[in-house]
C-alpha cells in the first residue's frame, strides 16, 4: 500500500479499542487492520468505538473464529457487538476494515445447492426472515455477492452466528458453508442485511 492510499484510508476508516469494558484501561486507535491485538501489548479488546467505516472483529488472532460486524457507533461491552448471538465471546483479538460496503448498491444471489448450482434468488434488500420472503429452506448452501457487503445470520431477526459476505473477498463466491468463516459449522442462514457505509 503506498503512502497516498494510507492517507486516504485514514479518513475512511477509524476505530478505537480499549482493553476493558466501558472504554476503560489501555486504548489504541487504528486506521488499518490489526491481525493480533496481543502484539500491541493488549490482552484482549472489551470495548470499541467505530468512528468511520464498517469493520469486522474476530474472537481469535489472524481473523479467525466468530465474526462480528462493527458499524459506526459505540460498543461498551461484548453484548453490544454480539447482540442476539447465540454465541458468547467476551472479547475480540483481531479486526479489519471492510472496504467494499455500499449500502445503496448491494446485490447478492442465493443458490439452493453448493458450488453456485440449482435455483437461484437475487436479493438487493434486507430480509429479517428469508423464509418469510419465499426461500424454502433454513439453509443457504452457496452465495454469490454481486456487489457490496452483507451479514448473514443463523436465525430470523438477525440473531445467531454472524457471517460477513464481501464482494472483494473470494471474488464474492462462497461455494459452501466452510467458506462462510472459520467458525461455520452449518449452512443455516435465515436472515440477511446489507452493511451500512
Amino acid at each position: 500500500m503506498d503512502q497516498r492510499d494510507q492517507i486516504e484510508q485514514r479518513g475512511q476508516f477509524r476505530i478505537t479499542v480499549w482493553e476493558e469494558e466501558n472504554f476503560q484501561g489501555k486504548r489504541c486507535e487504528f486506521v488499518v487492520e490489526c491481525p493480533n491485538i496481543m502484539e500491541r501489548g493488549f490482552q484482549k479488546i472489551r470495548s470499541i468505538k467505530v468512528e468511520n467505516g464498517p469493520w469486522v472483529g474476530y474472537e481469535y488472532p489472524e481473523h479467525q473464529g466468530q465474526q462480528f460486524i462493527l458499524e459506526k457507533g459505540d460498543y461498551p461491552c461484548y453484548q453490544a457487538w454480539s447482540g442476539n448471538s447465540s454465541y458468547r465471546t467476551e472479547h475480540l483479538l483481531s479486526f479489519r476494515p471492510i472496504k467494499c460496503a455500499n449500502h445503496t448498491d448491494s446485490k447478492m444471489t442465493l443458490y439452493e445447492c453448493e458450488d453456485l448450482q440449482g435455483r437461484s434468488f437475487e436479493i438487493c434488500d434486507d430480509y429479517p426472515s428469508l423464509q418469510g420472503m419465499g426461500w424454502c429452506s433454513k439453509e443457504v448452501p452457496s452465495i454469490k455477492v454481486n456487489s457490496g457487503v452483507w451479514v448473514g445470520y443463523q436465525f430470523p431477526g438477525y440473531r445467531g452466528y454472524q457471517y460477513i459476505f464481501e464482494r472483494d473477498r473470494r471474488q464474492g463466491e462462497y461455494k459452501n458453508y466452510t467458506e462462510f468463516g472459520t467458525q461455520a459449522h452449518t449452512n443455516q442462514i435465515q436472515s440477511l442485511r446489507r452493511v451500512q457505509h
